[in-house]
Formats: structure tokens, sequence, C-alpha cells
């Protein structure tokens, strides 16, 4: 990512309904949202002037936003050509998309019934997650001293910032050992996801992943199981043990930011990129460029 900080930059930013130079994008410290962690967000691609699954993502930030109890004044419409007109304004035609709604400073407590919705996008270039150096041997991964809360004690379907807050943690931790992430358990002890991305493993030609019962259902993580079942490989979404991972030889993640990127080491367990996950990682790089048709 660019080391160039994200408040000191050139651009534009969407904001509440009009463009606002990127410098002069501000918010109030007593925003609730910052304190209460009351605000959900989108991370979207597009690829040659065509955001991929535009509308989904949007649908996904409205939902979010029903789950933490407020409502986004635009319609999913609007704010899909918003983050159109974003890059257009920003003259980008491969970009990361940033939407993000929040409740605003009207209230700072608890019940927050009568705070002002916010709603902004950011775009900019990221051309990866990951280095591609890491990507072409498989990204190494430590385990997370957090795990995923069950859908009892947080809203897990929500792409919400305060459940990031234990993937930050995990993932400084894993940097700091020398790792590139961590992968996360779930409260249960099965494998769930990487501190910002789904997983996949291989065996014997067949692909497992988790179920996603008590964690974001990624849109890319739904557009690689399409894509492998419509090249008749077996897809089984099922609760995976972390010592199964020994019987595993591929093993790949997935998500906006990440695409589809190896896996090389998982702790204790290596794996090693093959013909499946880069084929899917290749696949996947075509459909969203529109070189492949959908599944």
């Amino acid at each position: 990512m660019s080391t160039v900080s994200f408040d000191d930059r050139d651009g534009w930013i969407w904001f509440d309904g009009q463009f606002v130079p990127w410098r002069e994008a501000k918010v109030h410290v007593l925003t609730h949202g910052l304190h209460y962690a009351s605000s959900v967000f989108e991370g979207e691609r597009m690829y040659g002037g065509e955001i991929f699954e535009l509308t989904a993502h949007t649908e996904r930030l409205f939902e979010s936003a029903r789950i933490l109890d407020f409502e986004i004044p635009y319609t999913v419409a609007e704010i899909d050509q918003a983050c159109k007109d974003t890059c257009a304004k920003n003259g980008l035609t491969d970009a990361y998309i940033r939407p993000i709604a929040w409740r605003g400073s009207e209230m700072i407590g608890v019940s927050a019934q009568n705070t002002r919705i916010h709603v902004a996008i950011a775009v900019w270039d990221w051309p990866s997650y990951f280095k591609p150096e890491e990507r072409a041997k498989g990204i190494r991964m430590t385990w997370a001293k957090y795990k995923r809360p069950s859908p009892e004690t947080e809203p897990v379907h929500a792409k919400a910032a305060g459940l990031y807050m234990i993937c930050t943690v995990s993932k400084h931790a894993a940097e700091k050992d020398g790792y590139t992430d961590a992968m996360m358990l779930d409260y249960r002890g099965y494998i769930a996801e990487s501190t910002g991305s789904n997983v996949f493993f291989v065996k014997d030609g067949v692909i497992h992943t988790p179920k996603a019962d008590c964690f974001l259902n990624g849109i890319t993580r739904q557009t690689v199981i399409k894509l492998a079942r419509s090249q008749e490989i077996e897809v089984i979404e099922r609760h995976i043990k972390p010592e199964e991972l020994s019987g595993f030889t591929e093993c790949f993640v997935t998500g906006t930011a990440a695409e589809v990127t190896p896996v090389g080491q998982i702790g204790e367990y290596s794996f090693t990129p093959g013909k499946l996950s880069l084929g899917l990682a290749d696949d996947y790089a075509r459909l969203v460029r529109g070189q492949l048709a959908a599944a």
C-alpha cells in the first residue's frame, strides 16, 4: 500500500452528495462512529472502468446499516452512481473504492437515534493487497490470538467497522513475527478466515471452505465458488478443524483487496500453490477484467 498519508492527497471525495477536495473531507472528533464504531463500509475494485459486482457491494452496505439499526439516506442506485462518478472525478479506471456510512456527532452516548447518517466514498489506486513475490510463492500466515465471535454476541454478518478491531490486532502481531497475515478460528475452534479474507483448501481435487455462519460471506468468496463449480470442481462448505490442515495440499484466500492469493503456510502447516489455486486466481483475474464470462 502507498506510504502517502490518506489525509494528505490530491483528489476528490464524495461526501454527503457533494464532491469535496480530498484534504477537506473531515468529521468532528465527537462523531458517534468514531467513539462507538457505528459505521459500516465496503471495499470494491474497478477494473478497466467497470466496478466489479458494484450493486452487490452497495446492497451489502445497506444491509450492514440495517443490521446496525440505521438507514442510509440514499438509494442503492444513487450510491452505485456516486461510486462511478467518484472514480471518474479522480480520473481513475483501475481503483479501489471505499464507501462508508456512519452516525454523526449530534449525540455522544450509547443511545444515538437522533444522529445524522453520513455517507462518503473515496477511491484510490491500490494495485495489490500483498506483494507480488509473496503471492507467487504463497503468503505465510500464523495463528491469530482472537477468535471470530458467535452470532449471538455480535452482528457478524455486517461489514461493520467494530468487527475489524481484532483483525488489526492480529495482523499487527503476525507482521511483528515476520508473517504476512493471521488465520482466525471461530468461537467453536473451527477455521474461520484470515484478518481480511476468506480461506479455501484443496485435497484430491476437491475444494473445502469454512461455512460462513459466523463471519462475512465475501462477494469474492461467492464468485470463486461459482467459478469453481462452473468448471465442475467440487466445493464443500463445512466446518473445518485446525488439525485437518495437515491433509490439504493447496490453500488460498479471497477478498476484494486480496483477490485470489495462494497461501504457503499457516502456522505449522505448509501448502504448495498448485494447478487448482493458481488456475482460479487466473480465472478470477480474467473475469473481473471482462475477459471471461460470468459463471
